[in-house]
């Protein structure tokens, strides 16, 4: 029987084992890195250096990366061995803490939005103490940030440390308003749910499809799909539950937190959920998880698919990111609490974050926005694009009470106030779960249901910390200056209440009355990528970023760059295969099928004089229409294809692909699934859906 306590962060260089490694002194003042941010002086880092290594080689490491996330939204590495040569010829093992704290990888193949020449390849790496090292296969990974030679982030780690410093710098006034000088420090916390798909890999290897773009291009509708509601929390297939015991074993030893693994909705669509964790450090365990979960599918004959939206026709796949903040004495800022003073604090911060939502209701719709997630939002397995705040009945009611200034609850005949010795303990967890909400409070945190599978959760926390931070400055302020704070408090949530009442919304967001409904509040309904990135660099938004230090204006205008350019790759990708499946796989297939039908009608009068055949020749008739149909609309995509490639700037050929490629995409497809089902199944150019979501 294995022994999880012990298996438990057996691969990470972490408190513990520094604490045992490490001289007192250099372990007090890590920690002092650790908890303040305090720099780290040269000669702890070599002993850190020193201690780190000696433990990797007891792992099997010989070699060390510095572990980094560039803009493509995975992570990077480059390895170097420990052997250092000595005069004799030997060699010997060595890590000294300037390789610890600073690496210099190229930078000049990452994206950069053009900021960066090939001529001009120098980066830098740089340590994040905060997130602990940790041995994966022979090499020791050191998270850490990467920027320019110019200090320019290139990476989304960078920004996510920006935002975390401002939202704790703005927070921590708040929290001396009402006197709490006790905290030092306030963290954002975030657990992300992970759902992903899970196939064979031999089918996977004869989908063009899924090698090259992650999703089905192609495929009918299968006899059964998720219509019976019999895969949701079902027993778990013998290969799945293998596969999961393999997966936690290997996320326990990276110190990641996994506590839940079930079935999803769609058939061989699971779910993973770890305990909440400091959000840089969360992000970093949501990218180590991604990867483990498809080494660890390859080692089972399995294929892990963390594309939004891998099949047509069921559910896809999100990652919910659970929100919050929280003091370093651990206090949760988002918990309902028992007495008046508490419940003040928590409704100004819960005022700060549904203003920040409304204000910069764009900005967290980019920050959720690929390619693959425009297929998965506003479909009915996941929130709206347009973002809107859910509450729950009983807090709806307490705000709305304050906002109108009638009484709280049928039994009560005072008006709710803000004042601290009236306002009464708001109940926790009073109210279900909105599952159709983008952006909904579930009880002591909020739950940002739109972000994508496959997506790095560092932009949506680093727009979610920013935005947050902004509304506590602006807060922090006001209120720094008043003479009464109650009375000003009071003033100030009503005020901000009733401005941002439009983006709270309750009801349910699959409902087609509730675009109207957005539409006539004001909401914005940002439907796909361009859409949304058209306001990234708007005046209000490049202003939050920067006065924040979050991102500067050259950082946000590469980033609009990189996010349409990426878009066109993966359109250009995905169009290029389903021209090249087309060619070489349905129309072929569909040929040698009716040519094998045409010879049937042809042996069976031969035999029978008088046979008709007139199923042979109604079969045909209808599929030479198809194919015929088939090889025209892929024409016409081509055509489309090319005239997009050539529309102009970054966004006229982002634009092109939305307005006039897509469209064509999805006629092509609608012709080609025909044809599927009216094959011999000998003659299928690929696996179906059927094989592919049931046969793991």
């Amino acid at each position: 029987m294995k022994n999880v306590p012990e298996l438990f962060g057996s691969m990470v260089f972490n408190q513990k084992v520094m604490k045992e490694r490490l001289p007192k002194e250099t372990f007090k003042a890590l920690k002092k890195t650790l908890d303040d941010g305090e720099p780290l002086k040269i000669d702890v880092a070599n002993q850190v250096a020193h201690a780190m290594k000696e433990w990797a080689i007891e792992q099997g490491a010989t070699h060390f990366t510095h572990w980094f996330q560039p803009l493509t939204g995975i992570t990077a590495e480059k390895h170097d061995s420990f052997i250092t040569p000595q005069d004799d010829g030997s060699v010997i093992m060595s890590f000294s803490g300037k390789e610890l704290v600073k690496g210099e990888p190229d930078a000049s193949s990452f994206p950069s939005g053009g900021r960066r020449a090939t001529f001009e390849a120098r980066g830098y790496t740089v340590w994040d103490p905060t997130s602990y090292a940790f041995v994966k296969e022979h090499t020791l990974c050191i998270p850490t940030a990467f920027c320019s030679y110019t200090g320019e982030a290139l990476d989304k780690k960078t920004p996510l440390l920006r935002s975390m410093e401002a939202l704790n710098t703005q927070a921590l006034r708040v929290l001396k308003l009402f006197g709490n000088t006790a905290a030092s420090h306030v963290t954002t916390t975030v657990g992300s749910e992970q759902e992903y798909f899970i196939v064979d890999r031999k089918l996977w290897e004869q989908r063009k499809d899924l090698r090259l773009t992650g999703r089905t291009l192609f495929g009918a509708k299968p006899s059964k799909g998720q219509e019976m509601d019999d895969q949701y929390f079902a027993a778990l297939n013998p290969r799945i539950v293998e596969y999961m015991e393999d997966l936690n074993d290997t996320l326990w030893k990276y110190g990641i937190l996994s506590k839940t693994e079930h079935n999803e909705v769609a058939p061989a669509q699971h779910e993973m959920a770890p305990i909440f964790s400091t959000t840089n450090l969360a992000t970093d365990q949501n990218q180590l998880t991604m990867e483990v979960m498809k080494k660890v599918a390859r080692r089972h004959g399995l294929v892990c698919l963390l594309h939004e939206k891998p099949f047509a026709g069921v559910n896809g796949s999100g990652k919910h990111n659970n929100w919050s903040m929280s003091t370093n004495l651990g206090e949760n800022l988002l918990e309902p609490g028992k007495t008046p003073e508490s419940n003040a604090q928590f409704l100004l911060f819960l005022t700060a974050i549904i203003k920040s939502v409304d204000d910069y209701q764009d900005l967290l719709r980019i920050s959720v926005a690929s390619a693959g997630n425009d297929h998965r939002l506003g479909a009915n397995e996941a929130p709206p694009a347009i973002i809107s705040v859910y509450l729950g009945d009983e807090l709806y009611a307490v705000l709305e009470s304050i906002k109108d200034g009638k009484p709280y609850s049928k039994n009560s005949s005072s008006k709710m106030s803000i004042g601290v010795d009236v306002l009464p303990p708001i109940p926790k967890d009073s109210t279900d779960r909105n599952r159709t909400s983008p952006f909904a409070f579930t009880g002591n945190k909020f739950e940002f249901r739109s972000v994508g599978s496959s997506l790095s959760v560092a932009g949506p926390n680093t727009t979610l910390d920013s935005i947050v931070a902004h509304t506590l400055k602006l807060f922090a302020d006001e209120l720094e200056k008043a003479s009464d704070f109650k009375t000003a408090l009071s003033d100030l949530i009503k005020r901000e209440i009733t401005a941002h009442w439009k983006i709270v919304f309750n009801g349910n967001g699959y409902d087609a009355s509730w675009i109207a409904e957005a539409e006539k509040r004001g909401l914005m309904n940002l439907k796909t990528l361009p859409d949304a990135v058209a306001h990234y660099l708007d005046s209000k938004n490049v202003k939050l970023f920067t006065e924040m230090g979050v991102y500067t204006d050259v950082e946000m205008k590469s980033h609009y760059e990189i996010k349409l350019e990426k878009y066109a790759q993966v359109l250009n990708i995905e169009v290029e295969t389903m021209l090249e499946m087309i060619n070489k796989d349905i129309l072929p297939a569909a040929y040698e099928y009716m040519r094998a039908v045409s010879k049937t009608a042809i042996d069976l009068k031969s035999v029978v004089p008088n046979a008709k055949a007139s199923a042979e020749t109604k079969l045909l008739a209808k599929l030479d229409c198809l194919v015929d149909e088939l090889s025209s609309k892929a024409d016409e995509l081509s055509k489309k294809h090319i005239e997009a490639k050539s529309a102009g700037d970054v966004m006229a050929v982002a634009r092109a692909y939305v307005d006039t490629v897509i469209p064509a995409m999805t006629e092509t497809r609608a012709i080609a699934d025909q044809i599927e089902p009216l094959l011999g199944e000998s003659y299928k150019p690929y696996p179906s859906y059927g094989d592919l979501l049931f046969r793991v």
